[in-house]
């Protein structure tokens, strides 16, 4: 039976936005944000003061207990700012932080109303947020045909979703405009669940504006037809642009596009800004009306509060302090500018055509990546040569495919990985013939 409370809320969002609502799971419609011992510790938190007997933490002195050699590594910070839970949603402060920084790092959405961004424990828990929320048995999971191997669990093992992918690339390596397209129409029920990951894990691919263009009209044709769209963007590697791509995130131009998208914006300080293991991530949705915004954020915490109850306090005080630090952005812009000569580099290597007998590159311009695709070797058997032969890493992702993530290796180690990756080729070509 759904909660009351649940379904106030789905009231609200199918009398506002009835598109959205028959976006909803079965799980999505029955989620709420209970008035249970949160809600009613935070309306004591501003009337309780006398006694506070609310929330199931320890405090001394109006402030929250800590121990001695833990405080001492983070002196620099107020223990109310360390210890205490965070609100379900996030800080608040952090929340607003994220916001304005959606807004001057993406010029589409200046002048749009859009949620304020929910603090999530690293983007997957975003991701699973989305999943709860509005994937069902038999729903379609647009991706393209080389994706990230976490959505396979995410979506189709924990809530029994179909993958329906579509090449990432045409035959003259452009974004496959028309393979989405086809793959969006070929909805059954008149829903879709679409995941857009630019930069690409793991090609590093990023579209061109004429590409963007044609995304974004594929997605309203889709719409046009009546397919209700949960049009998700996973910004993992949001702001490692290197060459001729789009700069912004396409959550910023999906936002308004029609009623029947949805647009969902999963980024965070991960890769962003340097720092993956604090696991501080945002979900934000692309929508303006304020009840429905509302709801939907509830929904959202009904998710959080039933799984991890709030994400770490601590990672957020850290990472908004870095954020309103005035030489954070110099910092960062340096990392990335670390980032983009590798990827430069990578882009002179393999422009060397005596590889191009055993590899050549997916277009890649952008983020942490560069497949090859192998042409004579199992991209398998590649790899547990290379690692077992000469002690180098990589991932093998089908049978032709071998991702190198080169944010991971330094700029004068590039030339000798490549080499090492050629000679491995060559090598096992010698095996083969012999057997």
């Amino acid at each position: 039976m759904v909660n009351p409370l649940a379904l106030e809320l789905n009231r609200v969002i199918e009398e506002r936005n009835k598109p959205v609502y028959e976006m909803f799971s079965l799980l999505g419609k029955s989620l709420y944000f209970p008035k249970g011992i949160v809600s009613q510790a935070g309306e004591a938190r501003g009337k309780a003061d006398r006694f506070n007997a609310t929330i199931g933490m320890a405090t001394e002195g109006g402030h929250p207990i800590y121990i001695d050699v833990i405080q001492k590594k983070l002196s620099s910070f107020d223990p109310k700012d360390l210890y205490s839970y965070a609100p379900p949603a996030g800080k608040p402060k952090l929340r607003d932080i994220w916001k304005k920084k959606l807004i001057k790092d993406n010029h589409s959405l200046q002048g749009k109303e859009f949620g304020t961004p929910i603090v999530t424990t690293g983007l997957t828990h975003g991701l699973s947020i989305v999943s709860d929320l509005f994937v069902e048995k038999g729903d379609s999971i647009i991706l393209p045909d080389k994706y990230w191997d976490n959505y396979q669990i995410l979506f189709n093992v924990r809530h029994g979703s179909e993958i329906v992918t579509y090449p990432l690339f045409t035959k003259t390596n452009d974004f496959n405009v028309e393979g989405l397209l086809e793959a969006l129409l070929s909805c059954k029920n008149g829903k879709a669940i679409l995941v857009l990951n630019f930069p690409h894990n793991p090609t590093g691919y990023t579209p061109t504006e004429k590409e963007a263009k044609g995304i974004l009209d594929a997605i309203k044709q889709a719409a046009n037809y009546g397919i209700n769209i949960v049009a998700v963007m996973d910004d993992a590697y949001f702001g490692l642009y290197f060459e001729d791509s789009i700069k912004e995130s396409l959550f910023a131009r999906i936002v308004g596009l029609h009623p029947n998208i949805l647009p969902i914006k999963i980024d965070g300080a991960t890769k962003e800004e340097y720092a993956w293991g604090f696991r501080v991530g945002f979900l934000t949705f692309g929508i303006h009306d304020p009840l429905v915004l509302d709801a939907l954020e509830k929904k959202a915490i009904g998710s959080i509060r039933s799984t991890i109850s709030c994400s770490p306090h601590l990672s957020q005080t850290i990472i908004l302090d870095a954020l309103l630090n005035p030489e954070f952005e110099m910092q960062r812009n340096e990392k990335n500018k670390v980032m983009e000569n590798r990827a430069k580099r990578v882009k002179e290597i393999l422009a060397d055509k005596k590889y191009t007998d055993e590899f050549e590159p997916y277009p890649f311009n952008s983020g942490y990546f560069v497949s090859l695709r192998i042409k004579h070797s199992d991209a398998e058997t590649l790899r547990a040569y290379l690692l077992n032969q000469y002690g180098v890493g990589t991932i093998s992702l089908a049978k032709t495919d071998l991702r190198i993530a080169f944010s991971c290796v330094e700029l004068n180690d590039l030339d000798r990985l490549f080499e090492l990756i050629y000679q491995s080729c060559k090598e096992l070509n010698e095996l083969s013939i012999k057997l």
